[in-house]
């Protein structure tokens, strides 16, 4: 029985100022009409960040999906300082200032990839700057046969740099965790991506949430099963929240609670 338990991570996702649910293969700079969008909430970011504190879901993930998105951002993190990570647009240059505006951690992935090529120089600097404990990278990819690629640009550009043993070894001396969004399956509901769970939690020997697919309550316990626990689990377009029909919020945080008593799952 593994000491450690799988859990719900919440997420916000924020496009033109509104929290959203997309299809995230679909987000393009280039052909802005492809865009689909699953949810448009009427409650505010802040909203939901105060949902989040009330029930005492750390770890958050609060996402800019393009420009226009600073000051909904802003609203989260003033409604939950210290509660929410940020990712989107960050960089050596703005990185401290979303820290000092309440995130607890800056998520960062496209400024490590100048040209789709990895570079270290720019790992090491992020990391010096805000500290390893702060920093989240994410290495969201794309499948390609056998091999997931990560993606940035919204997930529109494949980079040099495979999602292996290898990679995430060197990341994890820069940084205290990792964000996978499995870009294939994002907002589609149709499922998790099972081989990529099972390749984390084999590899990945510090904190790492997943995002992509996931439908059911049960695929907790999926998720569980195939890392051993190594691996959180974020839901989206299925939560009753974000205007799904699959999946209730109110049973996530209950799983959680069991999860963190230290009770067994099955």
């Amino acid at each position: 029985m593994t000491s450690r338990r799988s859990l719900f991570r919440p997420c916000i996702d924020l496009h033109d100022g509104h929290v959203k649910q997309i299809v995230g293969g679909t987000l393009s700079e280039t052909d802005p009409g492809s865009l689909k969008t699953n949810f448009v909430a009427k409650e505010t970011p802040g909203d939901f960040a105060r949902l989040y504190k009330l029930h005492g879901l750390e770890g958050g993930h609060l996402i800019k999906l393009g420009p226009g998105n600073d000051e909904a951002a802003k609203d989260a993190l003033r409604a939950w300082p210290g509660g929410l990570q940020i990712g989107g647009g960050i960089t050596d240059k703005n990185a401290l200032s979303w820290i000092e505006c309440g995130a607890s951690k800056v998520i960062v992935t496209s400024y490590l990839f100048p040209e789709q090529m990895f570079s270290l120089q720019r790992l090491q600097t992020i990391s010096s700057l805000v500290g390893k404990d702060r920093l989240v990278v994410d290495i969201s990819c794309r499948r390609r046969e056998q091999r997931w690629m990560v993606a940035m640009n919204k997930w529109q550009d494949i980079t040099d740099t495979e999602v292996c043993q290898g990679t995430l070894d060197l990341l994890s001396n820069y940084c205290s965790e990792f964000l996978v969004h499995a870009a294939d399956v994002e907002g589609l509901c149709q499922g998790i991506d099972e081989d990529l769970v099972a390749l984390l939690g084999k590899w990945a020997t510090i904190p790492t949430t997943y995002a992509g697919g996931a439908k059911d309550i049960s695929d907790l316990s999926t998720v569980q099963r195939l890392s051993d626990g190594r691996v959180d689990l974020t839901y989206g377009s299925a939560l009753d929240i974000f205007g799904g029909n699959l999946v209730r919020f109110h049973d996530l945080v209950e799983w959680n609670k069991t999860a963190l008593s230290g009770l067994c799952i099955s």
